[in-house]
């Protein structure tokens, strides 16, 4: 029996206190917006997120108020998009995390800044990388609530830890591994959205699966010169926390950087497919924050470039993907 905090209200979030609470964890759930944690507390679902997994309220313990959640519990996850993490946390002392174990359902870095959500929460909160996790796919929130097979990765510099939270989420639907990649899971997770987001304009523009499948061939050999360069050490690319997780979320229906992707390929802007969609496409923040660590770096990142200048310094997408086209082999 694990006391778990559970830091966001999307639809990650909602899945994995479905996971955590079904497996007799008590899990405090905060949530930003009072009206649904009173839904929540009415109905028992989540009236924004994949509304139609009920939770039995033994286990979860919604509630807005973040420095009661974090009491008395041993594991935090946070499940906020990048762009609000700093927002969501601005109310907590500087040791509000000291003695827990810290673990990122986030896939994304700090806008502007260009950090890892593992090196603000150090920087910021003094966490150090022992004590923090990472959760990796492939493994889309609906399929969980739906309760088909899914299998995650937890990367973390103390594989104790990581096979410790594996044990948390394993039940007959779920398969979770450790690896001890912490950072190069992190920043694959991070790329692999700016992948899907380019694969999504592709599509968007009338481009097939054909074209698809030697762009995610490529991709995975942008995400492996860049992750070299930050990382280099051995790591097998082809395992599930990186191409499986990539080939998610570049094809999945589910995948909402995909569907962000596709919408700006069919004409939209980036801020009419934002109010559209009324989700965070986190490989939009992504791309600038990989693009700007890339001016230092100097690796050839071709698919990154197309997506920073179609989102960025409102270049045509026709324009990228047919230059794009013609450096694929």
């Amino acid at each position: 029996m694990e006391k778990i905090a559970v830091i966001g209200g999307g639809s990650w979030a909602t899945a994995l206190v479905k996971i955590l609470s079904e497996n007799k964890s008590t899990v405090n759930w905060w949530l930003r917006n009072p009206n649904d944690v009173v839904h929540l507390l009415k109905y028992h679902h989540n009236p924004r997120y994949i509304s139609g997994v009920n939770f039995d309220l033994t286990y979860v313990k919604p509630t807005t108020d973040l420095i009661n959640c974090l009491e008395k519990v041993r594991w935090v996850i946070l499940a906020v998009p990048a762009a609000f993490i700093q927002s969501a946390l601005a109310p907590l002392p500087a040791d509000a995390f000291t003695g827990k174990i810290l673990v990122s359902a986030v896939k994304g870095m700090i806008p502007h800044q260009n950090l890892l959500i593992t090196d603000y929460l150090e920087n910021t909160f003094g966490v150090p990388a022992t004590h923090q996790c990472i959760i990796a796919g492939p493994c889309h929130a609906e399929e969980v609530a739906l309760e088909k097979q899914s299998y995650l990765t937890i990367g973390s510099h103390d594989l104790a830890h990581a096979e410790e939270f594996c044990g948390l989420l394993r039940n007959r639907y779920v398969k979770a591994s450790p690896l001890d990649d912490l950072d190069g899971i992190e920043y694959a997770a991070i790329m692999k959205n700016i992948i899907a987001l380019a694969c999504g304009i592709a599509h968007g523009l009338g481009y097939g699966d054909n074209f698809q499948a030697v762009m995610v061939s490529n991709a995975m050999q942008e995400i492996g010169r860049f992750l070299h360069a930050v990382m280099p050490v051995n790591r097998d690319l082809n395992g599930s926390a990186y191409l499986g997780d990539l080939l998610v979320t570049a094809y999945s229906q589910f995948s909402r950087n995909r569907t962000f992707g596709n919408m700006i390929g069919r004409g939209y802007t980036v801020k009419s497919a934002q109010f559209e969609m009324n989700m965070v496409a986190e490989g939009y923040y992504a791309v600038e924050s990989i693009y700007a660590l890339n001016q230092k770096l100097k690796i050839s990142m071709p698919i990154t470039e197309a997506v920073h200048r179609i989102l960025y310094e409102k270049v045509a997408p026709t324009v990228e993907i047919q230059i794009l086209k013609e450096k694929f082999r």
